[in-house]
């Protein structure tokens, strides 16, 4: 099972992203949070931005949309050249369709959960969607700490998963650090989004290549 470090941009310098685009060049993909201050108390960048970075960025864009009204907007993220679109259950009226028509527009589509959002409905669904996306502090802000109660959830998504033959990936975003990245690798995650953990290391690329080695010690074992 391969691992995949997203580094989130929300802990990037707001006035040096191309800067600190080019500071994750060994990541996987760089993860870009879209809030709008209504699905979540925070506003963030949007389409303009989003454009602009995909430009520039030597790794794929990964974009999580922490946003109302994302079966209007997702697709448009996918035309603004993100790889990988993400929106939440919560705020989707017709997840499967929405995430069929990002498949359709040569993107991955994501799924997202809140903490407290149960995983079971998305358990006979998994086929649609390439990624699920469970967070692991209440979505709005970095820098928050891990929430342990989600990691049950994380290990009945690997079990599903392992038992669909579908591939998908599990994503976790929130609290993700050198003290946690590895239980969570355990619990069933391979995809790990971390924010302060990267960017407030004094080596940016060693940072990555630490997270990277200790999710991938648990899988190995």
């Amino acid at each position: 099972m391969a691992v995949r470090i997203h580094p989130s941009i929300l802990s990037a310098d707001f006035a040096n992203l191309e800067r600190d685009l080019g500071a994750i060049a060994t990541a996987d993909y760089a993860h870009v949070d879209v809030m709008d201050q209504h699905f979540v108390p925070n506003l963030t960048l949007g389409l303009p931005v989003v454009r602009r970075l995909a430009q520039v960025s030597p790794v794929p864009m990964d974009v999580h949309l922490m946003i109302e009204d994302a079966d209007r907007w997702a697709p448009e993220y996918a035309a603004a050249g993100a790889s990988s679109v993400t929106f939440h259950a919560e705020a989707a009226q017709a997840p499967v369709r929405l995430a069929r028509e990002l498949r359709e527009r040569g993107v991955r589509a994501g799924i997202a959960l809140r903490p407290a959002s149960p995983v079971e409905p998305l358990l006979d669904l998994l086929a649609e969607f390439d990624m699920v996306l469970v967070m692991t502090v209440e979505p709005g802000f970095g820098g928050q700490s891990f929430i342990e109660g989600t990691l049950p959830k994380l290990r009945r998504l690997r079990q599903a998963v392992r038992e669909s033959g579908t591939g998908t990936w599990i994503q976790v975003d929130g609290g993700v650090s050198r003290d946690t990245i590895g239980r969570i690798a355990r619990a069933g995650a391979d995809t790990f989004v971390a924010g302060s953990a990267v960017y407030g290391a004094a080596d940016v690329a060693a940072e990555i290549a630490a997270l990277r080695e200790l999710a991938e010690a648990p899988i190995q074992a």
